[in-house]
């Protein structure tokens, strides 16, 4: 692809070797100034598909930003800074991220250093601009990264302020998995004649992934939970729970059956949720009990299975879900408990995976 000698170098030892299909297509329209709109699920390398051209426009003799990333995470946004400080290490470009939870002094001498690049949520990136800290007027690509997670946060009215302060003149990339009202109404009113790109059918689930169910009273979860994990397998996995409350609970059941767990809802301080990541991403635990927030916006390469402890409540979650394994070309292995209450809900899932969805049984009840 039409990448400059210092990108192209910096893939090289990052070891990429061919784009991924949204990469293909994203790259060449973002190089030739377009707007443009990308449509993808996680784990399809979108990153790198805005962060390549993103990376080529940045003049390092000019030390003002140039571009900006907004996220709907923090943990997100520092996967992303990243993967841009390293795929731009050769040509010296400077990232910065900005996100709650962090000391803002730390923030406020990195931007005085000099950043060619923000990458912030909304709420703590307009922090900055109401104290004068940042200043936008430069900025000459602007990128909504999982532009609906964000506004299912809540961070609508903060992008609409943020890119206020950003000059019409911009070129505008906007990602997202999903493609709702808000979403269009969003593309219509801020970008300019953009080139929609969609790789898979929205809610499209991860091919490779072997997708299982099992009926499971709601009594029987923690038995049936513990069976599955006997068995022997091999990589990480992720168990989502619908509620706080039910991480805590299935952390703490974990825990007292001797397994090494990880935790992290949206309740938890920013402290507590980068130990429990860290922790996983090490390898010190396996496992890693999670609300939602897990599966977007996170950086968990290593999954190799997941189980829906809880049954999400509509296709998109579970194919949210799902996607944190199987990502990048990777097999995996989707695993969905279905209760006395979840039939109604469960069929719509069934529907859309179709035969790819597989039913299986536990030996905790043909022992009864």
């Amino acid at each position: 692809m039409d990448v400059s000698a210092p990108i192209s170098i910096a893939l090289q030892e990052m070891g990429y070797e061919q784009p991924t299909p949204i990469q293909i297509r994203v790259i060449p329209a973002l190089l030739n100034g377009k707007d443009v709109v990308g449509q993808a699920q996680t784990g399809t390398g979108k990153t790198a598909a805005f962060g390549i051209p993103l990376l080529e426009s940045i003049n390092t003799l000019q030390s003002e930003v140039q571009a900006l990333v907004l996220t709907p995470t923090r943990e997100l946004a520092v996967q992303v800074t990243a993967e841009l400080a390293r795929i731009g290490l050769n040509r010296g470009i400077r990232v910065v991220a900005i996100y709650g939870g962090q000391n803002i002094d730390r923030q406020i001498r990195d931007l005085r250093r000099g950043a060619h690049i923000v990458v912030g949520t909304p709420g703590r990136m307009l922090d900055h601009l109401r104290r004068g800290t940042l200043s936008l007027r430069t900025v000459e690509l602007a990128v909504l990264d999982e532009a609906d997670e964000m506004l299912d946060i809540g961070f609508a009215d903060d992008i609409e302020e943020i890119l206020r302060q950003v000059p019409d003149s911009r070129q505008t990339a906007l990602f997202s998995a999903t493609m709702p009202t808000p979403i269009r109404r969003m593309v219509a009113k801020h970008l300019k004649s953009p080139e929609w790109i969609r790789v898979g059918e929205e809610s499209q689930t991860v091919s490779g992934v072997d997708q299982i169910y099992y009926e499971v009273a709601m009594r029987d979860r923690n038995a049936g939970l513990k069976e599955l994990l006997i068995k022997d397998h091999e990589g990480q996995t992720i168990i989502f729970c619908r509620t706080q409350r039910g991480v805590e609970r299935v952390a703490e059941f974990l825990d007292r059956s001797s397994y090494t767990v990880a935790a992290i809802h949206g309740k938890m301080s920013q402290s507590q949720r980068d130990r429990a990541m860290q922790g996983f991403r090490s390898g010190n635990a396996n496992l890693l009990v999670a609300t939602n927030l897990a599966s977007r916006g996170l950086d968990i390469p290593a999954v190799s299975r997941v189980i829906n402890y809880d049954q999400p409540q509509n296709v998109e979650e579970y194919v949210h879900r799902i996607g944190r394994t199987g990502r990048m070309g990777r097999g995996g292995e989707a695993i969905t408990f279905v209760g006395e209450w979840d039939f109604d809900a469960f069929e719509q899932i069934k529907r859309h995976v179709g035969n790819d969805l597989k039913r299986g049984n536990l030996a905790i009840y043909s022992r009864r």
